[in-house]
């Protein structure tokens, strides 16, 4: 069964919204953008979300010790890194935290993306996307049949194209948010729909 990942929540009604449908991961955005949040409400969203959803931190280019001091905190489980970080910044992410921390590397697809170079990464898992949370769709036909490497996949997904998006790629988790909103924020719903869709 395909995960769910609902990224960008900043409310404590969203909270309360993904505790009620069960989401596999909720995403906490720490880079600049309208679903940014701070270190201090992501603590207090954290602290209502139920235990058995896994929370992503997602980053662009932080420095590590943001990052390290978020995830000593409990805010976060998992890292989404959004920039040009390597395998050198993964490694030292992946030793200072025992291997504990979960990286999802994310891949801005292109015309000259090459799947090939992330086969062997450190990453726990990639994230195939258009750009940072643009919401929108790229040429699926980029991604490789046998891609050994797990993958969340996103940008665009949402109720009309989700089925056909699993059904094609088998992705290891699908990743949504503007989709799941309706004038900036979450929808209860929309994500009631979707999780319907997916179950």
């Amino acid at each position: 069964m395909v995960k769910v990942k609902i990224c960008g929540l900043k409310r404590l009604e969203d909270i309360e919204i993904v505790n009620k449908y069960k989401p596999d991961y909720i995403g906490f955005v720490f880079a600049d953008s309208k679903r940014k949040v701070s270190h201090d409400l992501a603590c207090k969203l954290k602290n209502d979300l139920s235990s058995d959803i896994i929370s992503v931190g997602v980053f662009v280019d932080a420095p590590q010790e943001e990052i390290l001091k978020i995830y000593g905190d409990g805010i976060i489980e998992a890292a989404q890194l959004h920039g040009i970080e390597d395998e050198d910044y993964i490694n030292q992410l992946k030793e200072k935290t025992n291997g504990e921390l979960k990286v999802i590397k994310a891949i801005e697809m292109s015309e000259d993306t090459d799947l090939n170079d992330y086969e062997n990464s450190q990453a726990d898992y990639l994230l195939l996307d258009s750009g940072k949370g643009s919401g929108k769709t790229f040429d699926w036909r980029l991604i490789r049949k046998n891609l050994k490497k797990e993958f969340f996949l996103a940008g665009g997904l949402d109720i009309s194209n989700v089925e056909e998006a699993i059904e094609e790629f088998d992705p290891y988790a699908i990743d949504l948010s503007s989709s799941l909103e309706t004038d900036g924020f979450k929808d209860e719903n929309k994500i009631r729909e979707l999780m319907e869709v997916i179950n």
